[in-house]
């Protein structure tokens, strides 16, 4: 892999994780979460969620990967390129 698609592979890490953690922010803004290890559960359902959600639409309207910070995917080499 490249370094564009290094940096096109944590973009659309990062994204996601920033973009999950805001929108679970916002659904706890009326709720009381005491237990820390609830809370990071609810991040990361929240994380993985959007994720998921945004690879399904991205398959069928590719444009939408923007929604990941970038729109394309990065390239990564077959096993045979390796050699």
């Amino acid at each position: 892999m490249n370094r564009s698609d290094q940096l096109v592979a944590l973009i659309r890490t990062f994204v996601p994780a920033v973009v999950g953690l805001l929108i679970a922010a916002l659904a706890k803004i009326n709720a009381t979460v005491d237990n820390d290890a609830l809370a990071a559960l609810v991040d990361a359902v929240f994380i993985g969620g959007y994720y998921t959600v945004v690879r399904f639409l991205e398959a069928r309207w590719p444009a939408l990967g923007v929604l990941l910070g970038i729109p394309r995917q990065p390239s990564y080499p077959s096993s045979a390129d390796q050699d």
